[in-house]
């Protein structure tokens, strides 16, 4: 993969600052309190059936095991876990690499089942699919022209760390709730039926080992896994269950083959996002299956080690570079730190740090990051990628602004990236549509709020959602020039799929700013 060189002018990049935004659509209908009401109560009524199906079969398991027990049938195993902290976050793994077998984690029939009885772990009979649940990380990416692929061109305090999540964080677990984020955030029915079909067709394109995509899949992986996620599907759902568990799987196995590194292919440049991406998605994971009680073997492991390679490989700048290159005169560049950034404050919210002592050290390392960045924005609020600009990328504003949001920061800063982000050309059918700019931006103006939000909304809404397939899949965004998504090569379908899915998702994700 080649080094990417500094980003070009805008007048060679297809770029028209000048580009007038364009007119917003009327807003599509909401749905009414009836109807709201109404699909609510269908939805309760199945989750009561379905866990009634789920208490009936675990009984009979319970049961059966117990006999079988009691004949010496079964015999059962320790996860082969040990990890070690000491107080310089360095990570001492010992645990076999064989590969995590999907019949471990979720029931089978009887007849397979009793191999695998005690390698999950429920303390409750049956799991209420609704349990409010939310964490409050912000999802970031590469620049505009930077990324993945090689081309040019506030958190939670967890009360009992990796246990769970607190209660009163919910929004995304019952339709209920995410219908009201919906209306209150200034989305709509149309908003939560895009995203429902983009999971069916996510599903539709998962591989044999769990895994999505052919080129980058570790990354494509851990971006659906945050898509299905975000909409608080987990290894228990009903109809995405066996799907989310076996993308976890999939990307746990990678950590556990690669000593805690998150890739297929170390020997290029690019693969330090491939990594933050899986270590967020699957802190995002644990999360999740710590408050449901499930055991996913080695998950925990694969976490923490992953989040320990990304402190160790800060460079003295206080960003990070391409292999985590610690003694580079380059230092990093604010894309590659975005995402750096997102996956240690997803980690965090899962527990890493407070449990383990390296709170401390993980805030230096995050306050370092900032300034980092602090030291790439030039004084009209215009952040650059390895300097300070003398032209303006728009996707770079969302990645500087949501860096400092994510850790409670909200300042002059914030202000002055989002103020020029407020120019982005939203056309989806125009050379100049860039979906990781709109993406990261779409998130810090969420978190924002006020009128940030309002204007942006109204226009990048209906972009997004008139651009979807029937079957659930976007449409290359761009006409005849720049495509934001076109380095992907293989990968860009179900990479273009996953940002507009989690852009939709904003609206339950997260508790919208109050900024004006």
């Amino acid at each position: 993969m080649q080094e990417i060189p500094q980003p070009a002018p805008e007048t060679k990049d297809g770029v028209n600052v000048g580009a007038a935004v364009p007119q917003p659509l009327p807003n599509l209908p909401l749905m009414t309190h009836d109807e709201a009401e109404a699909l609510r109560q269908r939805t309760l009524k199945q989750e009561r059936i379905s866990a009634i199906l789920v208490a009936v079969f675990v009984h009979a398991i319970i049961i059966v095991g117990l006999a079988l027990w009691g004949l010496g049938v079964l015999e059962t195993e320790k996860p082969p876990i040990g990890v070690t902290l000491s107080p310089t976050v360095k990570t001492t793994v010992e645990q076999s690499t064989e590969k995590t077998k999907i019949s471990q984690i979720l029931p089978t029939p009887p007849s397979e089942s009793m191999k695998s009885i005690n390698a999950v772990v429920l303390e409750a009979a049956v799991f209420v699919p609704d349990i409010p649940f939310e964490t409050d990380s912000i999802m970031m990416g590469s620049s505009p022209d930077i990324g993945i692929f090689g081309i040019s061109g506030d958190g939670i305090d967890n009360e009992q760390d990796f246990d769970g999540v607190p209660p009163d964080k919910k929004g995304r677990c019952t339709l209920e709730e995410r219908m009201g984020r919906l209306a209150s955030g200034g989305g709509n029915k149309v908003c939560e039926d895009a995203v429902v079909k983009s999971l069916g067709w996510f599903q539709l394109q998962q591989n044999a080992d769990g895994s999505w995509g052919r080129s980058k899949k570790v990354a494509m992986t851990g971006l659906v896994l945050l898509a299905y996620l975000g909409h608080c599907e987990t290894p228990m759902s009903n109809e995405y269950g066996e799907t989310v568990l076996n993308g976890m799987i999939y990307l746990v196995d990678q950590g556990m083959e690669n000593d805690g590194y998150f890739t297929e292919n170390r020997h290029g440049n690019h693969w330090v996002y491939e990594h933050a991406i899986a270590v967020y998605a699957l802190s995002e994971a644990y999360a999740f299956v710590a408050e449901m009680r499930l055991e996913i073997p080695n998950l925990k492991n694969v976490v923490e080690k992953g989040a320990d390679i990304i402190l160790a490989g800060q460079h003295s700048s206080g960003g990070w570079d391409y292999n985590y290159d610690k003694t580079g005169n380059r230092g990093g560049d604010t894309s590659i730190v975005g995402w750096q950034l997102q996956a240690l404050k997803a980690a965090q919210n899962a527990g890493y740090g407070k449990k383990f002592g390296a709170e401390d050290v993980l805030m230096r390392s995050v306050a370092a990051g900032h300034r980092y960045i602090e030291s790439k924005q030039n004084d009209d609020g215009v952040i650059g990628y390895t300097n300070k600009p003398n032209n303006v990328q728009y996707g770079l504003q969302g990645v500087g602004a949501l860096s400092f949001q994510m850790f409670g920061e909200s300042g002059r800063n914030v202000t002055k990236a989002l103020k020029i982000a407020q120019d982005t050309p939203l056309d989806y059918n125009a050379d100049t549509a860039n979906l990781y700019g709109w993406y990261y931006t779409t998130q810090a103006m969420f978190f924002k709020g006020g009128s940030y939000w309002n204007k942006w909304n109204v226009q990048w809404r209906d972009e997004i959602l008139k651009n979807q397939g029937s079957d659930g899949a976007w449409k290359a965004e761009g006409a005849t020039g720049h495509k934001s998504t076109q380095a992907a090569g293989p990968d860009a379908q179900i990479y273009r799929n996953a940002l507009c899915t989690l852009m939709l998702e904003v609206y339950y994700r997260y508790l919208p700013g109050t900024g004006s």
